[in-house]
């Protein structure tokens, strides 16, 4: 059975890849358990340029911090884990993970400015990464900000990027723009080879007690997929670009059904959060499983079998689609309450 695929030019043995998260790839064991599992691929943990930023004025506030108080402070420097500077941590890791692993490393990447994206991206090219993930991660607020300029960034930072490096480049967009449609094929003019769908916005929460606000990380379920499957099923083969699903993978037949819409390859990362990385050869199991007994001899059968262009329905996929779900759906009996 041929699970095989392709995605941004690189040959996988399956369409299974982990996606981007730090608990999960920063330790390079896990890497090799990952390949060992059968990852297709693996995307790294995302390198961002904010907190570089950060870091730097950090390090520029000790090392200056007291010098102007006595001659012996001149010579004074503080611990050496202040001196940690994660770009470096980030390229090395990347060299240490080629070493490890012979499946393909993808890097991501977050940036803030144009110059940043492209300057940090070629670091990460000469670092030995396969391809690159820039991860487009940001809430704008600014009430003047208007979505055409919003949109002319994300495309001006693609380019900058697609334009200054050789390595095949997906970008990992949010489902929030106004027509996602349009946005992704003006991103494919920029040289992207591959877009992921979607980023998911880790929202804020508030502790009625404490009078705080704290980040709390829900992990994706198998609902989730939806919202990729759609915009999948929609985009495949009207741009030629490749498509990789993110949000929801946590049976082989939540991937089964991405790979019918379109996409190229399908990332998992709550899953093995959940279930432990093994799970990635458990979902392998099944999938090699399904594809036997439905008599498909290699996955490129059933990539965008029932894509919009390709499905009995296409209206399936659109706002007709929302209207029978409503009418076809009936309430449980005892979700009903009927007033006295």
């Amino acid at each position: 059975m041929d699970i095989s695929t392709t995605y941004l030019g690189l040959s996988l043995r399956s369409p299974l890849v982990v996606g981007a998260c730090g608990p999960l790839t920063e330790n390079l064991d896990n890497l090799r358990q990952m390949e060992d599992a059968g990852a297709g691929a693996i995307v790294l943990h995302s390198l961002f340029e904010e907190q570089l930023h950060r870091d730097r004025l950090e390090l520029d506030y000790y090392l200056t911090q007291g010098t102007e108080s006595y001659g012996e402070a001149l010579s004074y420097f503080p611990q050496r884990p202040l001196f940690h500077v994660s770009a470096e941590a980030y390229l090395e890791h990347i060299q240490a993970a080629k070493q490890r692993v012979d499946i393909p490393i993808i890097a991501s990447l977050n940036g803030t400015t144009n110059d940043g994206w492209a300057n940090y991206a070629k670091q990460i090219e000469s670092a030995g990464a396969d391809a690159l993930e820039l991860n487009l991660y940001a809430v704008p607020t600014d009430i003047s900000l208007t979505s055409s300029q919003v949109e002319q960034t994300y495309l001006d930072i693609v380019h900058s990027v697609t334009h200054s490096v050789d390595l095949p480049v997906a970008v990992k967009l949010s489902p929030y723009f106004t027509n996602l449609a349009n946005f992704a094929h003006r991103l494919s003019h920029t040289g992207v080879n591959g877009l992921v769908l979607f980023n998911r916005f880790y929202q804020p929460d508030i502790d009625i007690d404490t009078l705080e606000v704290y980040p709390h990380v829900l992990l994706s379920t198998s609902q989730d997929l939806r919202l990729p499957l759609r915009w999948i099923a929609i985009l495949y083969g009207i741009m030629p670009i490749d498509f990789a699903a993110t949000g929801g993978i946590h049976h082989a037949q939540d991937a089964i059904k991405l790979l019918m819409a379109g996409a190229d390859v399908t990332m998992m990362v709550s899953a093995l959060l959940s279930y432990g990385i093994d799970h990635l050869s458990t979902v392998e199991q099944a999938l090699r499983q399904w594809l036997q007994d439905h008599e498909y001899a290699s996955l490129s059968q059933l990539k965008g079998s029932m894509s919009q262009i390709n499905c009995p329905d296409p209206s399936a996929f659109e706002r007709a689609q929302y209207i029978k779900s409503l009418q076809s759906y009936r309430p449980q009996p005892h979700s009903i309450h009927l007033a006295p």
